[in-house]
């Protein structure tokens, strides 16, 4: 059987190699030779005509520009939603704290277009909400959390949209037993409390972080608390509501502890994530752990002069296979970091942010590869307003072979390129949903010759939010 694996991953079997690259409408990953540089993309104005403080990350949506939002700025000083093009023209798309929410968080793009968010504050109740935002800046507000005596409040991380079109999140207190609660929201409006936590001993308490939902259906998150030790969880929670704890932290004298970041699912079927704080150093960690809770502590973060410390965001797996994020504070400055990590615990500090005026300082945020291959990200602070920048950052990559490496668009086609074995057989397919019998051969499969293999998919470009691979044979 058939089984999707991930971003630009690969997985030998037999007689089958098979690849995946997950998309959000043709979204992917595309190498470049560039040197490692650092470019101050656009700077925040503050308010009253700008925001300031971007915490969340960015996406690329559809049409190729990145957006995002600030927590604080605009007319009435609780944050914008903004669109900035990869050239760095940015435009103010809605400003908050009109009197019904305000202090936004992330961002995901719907399958219908629009995009979808929560906001820590404002609502019917003051406790925060879901809003809907067109890429044209029509706003509309969702749900309003604190609306019955177990609803969750303050969410504090994005939203995930399942593989059945609704949107998950978190918030981080309220619920049964006000330590937070998992719930679902159609992009109707319409909502479902998934999982209310229990907290300390027997489950963890304040999830900050958003959901994913991984190959296997189920989501994955983690909390800030709870758990055996009080230090945080990992957990699983299936699309029904029913929760596993998978992991408590501060087992040990240098486990982590206090997550605050969503996890990825690597090539490899693992989970990787951060600790803000904790490690054998007191600044953070890095982790891996296996859908059935077996826990690897990868790296402890301040282990050398110039490492960055307390890693606040969530990783990224780059199209090369390793994982990318940042640091909020240290460094060869003291205002935070960009590294990298392998899946085996081998780690690069990439770049430091300077103390000069044009340069960002504090990533609050995780990194995200665009369809250029070069990485893009937020500083909280620092820029010539030292109110944060969107910046870029090129690395040169080197994927392996039979693993995508590159999605992009060629008037209505799709066109994918993937580093090939001499003689296999190459079958490129497509699934709107990571179903194992729902993949459909996409044109004709093609002899390798060992190079570079690019694949047109006629119309690809036209097709619906869905998943792309590659079945190989041998």
């Amino acid at each position: 059987m058939n089984k999707p694996l991930g971003i630009g991953s690969a997985k030998a079997r037999t007689p089958r190699l098979i690849v995946v690259v997950i998309l959000l409408i043709l979204v992917g990953r595309v190498l470049t030779a560039d040197a490692q540089t650092e470019t101050n993309l656009y700077t925040f104005l503050g308010s009253p005509n700008d925001g300031n403080q971007p915490y969340a990350g960015l996406i690329q949506g559809r049409d190729g520009n990145f957006y995002g939002t600030t927590y604080n700025g605009g007319t009435n000083n609780h944050g914008i939603v903004f669109r900035i093009t990869p050239g760095g023209i940015e435009t103010n798309l809605h400003t908050f704290g009109d009197g019904s929410v305000n202090f936004a968080n992330g961002l995901v793009q719907g399958s219908d277009g629009n995009f979808y968010g929560t906001t820590y504050q404002g609502g019917t109740n003051s406790l925060g909400s879901v809003f809907r935002i067109t890429p044209a800046g029509i706003y509309t507000n969702l749900h309003s959390f604190g609306s019955s005596p177990t609803d969750g409040a303050r969410p504090f991380a994005a939203l995930v949209q399942g593989s059945d079109s609704n949107l998950y999140g978190t918030t981080t207190i309220g619920g049964a037993s006000s330590a937070g609660t998992v719930f679902r929201i159609s992009p109707a409006g319409n909502y479902t409390n998934l999982y209310s936590f229990a907290n300390f001993p027997t489950d963890g308490a304040n999830p900050e972080a958003a959901l994913i939902q991984a190959s296997d259906g189920n989501f994955y998150g983690t909390t800030i608390a709870g758990g055996t030790i009080g230090f945080g969880t990992v957990f699983r929670i299936n699309p029904a509501g029913s929760e596993t704890n998978l992991y408590s932290f501060g087992g040990s004298a240098t486990d982590g502890n206090g997550p605050t970041a969503a996890l990825v699912q690597g090539s490899d079927g693992n989970f990787y994530g951060t600790a803000e704080q904790g490690g054998a150093n007191h600044d953070g960690t890095l982790f891996r752990i296996s859908p059935a809770g077996n826990y690897t502590n990868l790296y402890s973060f301040g282990s050398s002069p110039g490492d960055g410390n307390f890693p606040g965001a969530g990783l990224l797996q780059g199209s090369d296979g390793n994982f990318y994020g940042t640091t909020e504070q240290a460094g060869a400055n003291g205002v935070g970091t960009v590294f990298r990590i392998s899946p085996g615990g081998n780690y690069t500090n990439l770049y430091s942010f300077s103390n000069s005026a044009s340069d960002g300082h504090q990533p609050h945020a995780a990194l995200i590869q665009g369809i250029d291959g070069k990485f893009y990200g937020t500083t909280t602070t620092g820029g010539s307003n030292s109110v944060g920048i969107v910046f870029r950052l090129t690395v040169p990559l080197n994927p392996p072979a039979n693993q995508i490496s590159a999605v992009q668009l060629a008037g209505t086609n799709a066109v994918l390129s993937i580093p090939s074995v001499a003689t296999e057989i190459y079958q490129l397919q497509f699934s709107s949903a990571m179903a194992p019998t729902n993949w459909i051969n996409q044109g004709g499969s093609i002899t390798s010759s060992g190079s570079l293999l690019t694949v047109t998919n006629l119309g690809g470009a036209l097709l619906p939010q869905g998943f792309y691979r590659f079945d190989i044979t041998p």
